[in-house]
């Protein structure tokens, strides 16, 4: 299991609570992740020889890549080193956000084109983006930033930030009473789907406050993985492979 959402967390659980056993795959860039069940490992492969290496020696009967939507790396090299080890891949991924009426959403492709957009959109920019992207709005000097992130972010950052060290899930009421005292006007996020943070977004909707939304990026490319979007039918492929 490559993962780290709560998608993977809850797949781990239902597989060993079938006797399958599960070995979870975490990158280690939060520094106290919630643990699935199973065995885990922290760390990367060493690119897709590496993982490809993991599998054959570890005799793994099937893959599912239940990372974030926007891990790139990882998930190129889950549909490289599967397909060398000869061991099925499935996607396990939560379906994105849709507008709704209301909502007053702009849609980029990436964080650079947000810190582009939100120097023209606001002067208070919520940050929800993770830290490892704040560097795209460090050459951001008239706005003032409130960063929202698991772990204290690192150098390159907005001159004007103020960090927030907070994890979900969240609620609208909490994600209201944020953007009010501080005196949000933009909302910056990554299109993660998921309900665990979709709080803001209808707290965004009932304040007015736009936002800027980046949106997925591609699939890697490759022999094309089946896809499902919820853990039941991940479960249900699982079972299929083993044949349990």
């Amino acid at each position: 299991m490559l993962g780290g959402t709560g998608e993977a967390r809850a797949l781990a659980a239902g597989l060993v609570s079938r006797g399958v056993a599960v070995t979870s795959s975490l990158a280690g860039r939060v520094a106290s992740p919630r643990l699935p069940a199973g065995a885990v490992r922290v760390g990367g492969f060493g690119g897709p020889d590496g993982l490809a290496r993991w599998l054959t020696e570890h005799g793994t009967a099937a893959v599912v890549d239940a990372t974030h939507p926007f891990a790139e790396r990882i998930g190129a090299s889950a549909v490289t080193a599967a397909a060398r080890a000869r061991v099925p891949l499935l996607r396990l991924q939560r379906p994105g956000w849709r507008q709704g009426p209301g909502d007053d959403w702009h849609w980029v492709d990436t964080l650079e084109e947000a810190a582009t957009l939100v120097e023209r959109l606001g002067d208070r920019i919520f940050l929800t983006s993770g830290r490892q992207g704040l560097a795209a709005f460090a050459r951001c000097t008239r706005p003032h930033f409130l960063a929202r992130c698991v772990d204290p972010p690192e150098p390159p950052l907005p001159p004007r930030l103020e960090v927030l060290l907070d994890r979900g899930p969240y609620t609208v009421e909490g994600e209201t009473a944020l953007l009010r005292e501080h005196r949000i006007d933009v909302l910056v996020t990554k299109d993660s789907g998921g309900a665990m943070t979709t709080a803001k977004l209808v707290a965004a909707r009932q304040e007015g406050v736009p936002v800027v939304v980046v949106r997925r990026p591609p699939r890697p490319p490759g022999p094309p993985a089946p896809t499902v979007a919820d853990v039941a039918a991940a479960l249900d492929w699982v079972s299929a492979i083993l044949g349990t």
